[in-house]
């Protein structure tokens, strides 16, 4: 196998936030744990011993990348820059979705977006714009998420009902065509509430 140190990287980062055991390396890439821990190895020497601006973090057997301590200065003034306070593609689509058809699961957004929807949902639920409603009944009873009050007053609204109306012909394959205009109200207030 060919860059299996490289594969490995994009497997960590891949991995994102929740990480990925040794275990779970050896089996996708198809190789030994014994050979997972040395390729872990070199890309930590890579790390430390080279100008990288990332590093292998392990806690509790669950290894993923993440950013160096000594750069934390740059990484809070990305935080608090005010271009960053905009919302991804992806954490505005969900949010669509959710407001359109909520009360729904993670795995139903999941299903209408065609990706996972982890990270936009946390993102949605750290800025306060959508809330856990329930539980759904069923095998292994799955959250149920809503609209919160707080996105009723950033769009200025008073119910749900003046959300701009669907299309009767819609089709969730065609969700993010049909909800444009919920974007361009959205991208408008974040716009204004930057300036």
């Amino acid at each position: 196998m060919k860059n299996v140190k490289a594969i490995l990287e994009g497997l960590l980062f891949a991995s994102g936030d929740e990480g990925i055991t040794i275990k779970e390396l050896g089996k996708i890439m198809q190789i030994s744990e014994k050979a997972v821990e040395h390729l872990i190895e070199e890309l930590k020497y890579d790390y430390e011993h080279a100008s990288r601006g990332i590093m292998i973090m392990e806690s509790h057997h669950v290894f993923h990348l993440t950013t160096k301590p000594e750069h934390s200065e740059y990484y809070k003034r990305l935080v608090e820059a005010p271009q960053s306070s905009r919302m991804s593609q992806a954490a505005l689509e969900t949010l669509a979705i959710i407001a359109y058809r909520q009360p729904i699961t993670r795995s139903e957004i999941d299903e209408i977006r065609g990706v996972k929807s982890d990270r936009p949902v946390q993102t949605l639920l750290a800025r306060s714009l959508i809330e856990e409603v329930g539980r759904k009944e069923g095998i292994g009873r799955p959250t149920l998420f809503g609209t919160s009050k707080d996105f009723l007053t950033y769009f200025g609204l008073t119910s749900l009902e003046e959300l701009p109306p669907l299309p009767d012909n819609f089709d969730p394959e065609e969700f993010e065509d049909e909800a444009d205009l919920f974007f361009d109200r959205f991208n408008d207030l974040e716009e204004a509430n930057n300036n």
